[in-house]
């Protein structure tokens, strides 16, 4: 896959915004696959990546549809109030090696925060961001309200992004209509 330039997307995603219980085995398994991938096996961290959070989460999958095959480009989950912070949060956000430098991660997150901004319309979002990600997350609008510490060996820090002045809301296919007031 080649991009005609860095940071520039290649190929359009197709989303797929799902609760756990509506997403399918196969589709689990690949997404599963990659947090394993990039989480424990090229991060060096061993932990427990199924922490209970993915069974009252929504599901952001971003795939790449061609007509011999289907790749996951993208993944990160919306976390619903009160169960990892407070407020909603998102997390597990990962791209995939053979899709980094695309601008997926960047795409992904935008995408990721206009349906927050749909389903948690008054609410902020608060992440727990590695801290060499700080400035990604930092463009995006999200602003450090932490100390830097340590999680499963691996620096971090907790940023916030308040809620958007312009909500969307979601019909009933996972798509994004903006309001604008």
């Amino acid at each position: 896959m080649a991009a005609s330039g860095q940071g520039e997307i290649a190929v359009a995603l197709q989303w797929q915004f799902v609760r756990f219980d509506d997403l399918p085995i196969r589709d689990w398994y690949t997404v599963s696959a990659a947090r394993i991938d990039v989480f424990v096996m090229e991060q060096n961290c061993p932990f427990q990546d199924n922490d209970g959070a993915d069974l009252v989460s929504w599901h952001l999958l971003g795939w790449i549809e061609t007509t011999n095959k289907r790749e996951l480009a993208a993944y990160c989950r919306i976390v619903d109030a009160g169960v990892k912070f407070p407020e909603p949060s998102i997390g597990r956000v990962v791209t995939p090696r053979a899709f980094r430098g695309l601008g997926y991660g960047k795409l992904l997150m935008k995408e990721a925060l206009a349906r927050h901004d749909a389903l948690y319309p008054s609410l902020p979002n608060k992440i727990g961001a590695q801290h060499r990600l700080e400035k990604f997350y930092g463009e995006l609008g999200f602003v450090t309200s932490s100390e830097i510490y340590m999680e499963d060996g691996i620096a971090h820090v907790e940023m916030v992004r308040v809620a958007s002045r312009h909500p969307g809301v979601l019909n009933s296919e996972g798509i994004i209509s903006v309001l604008k007031r």
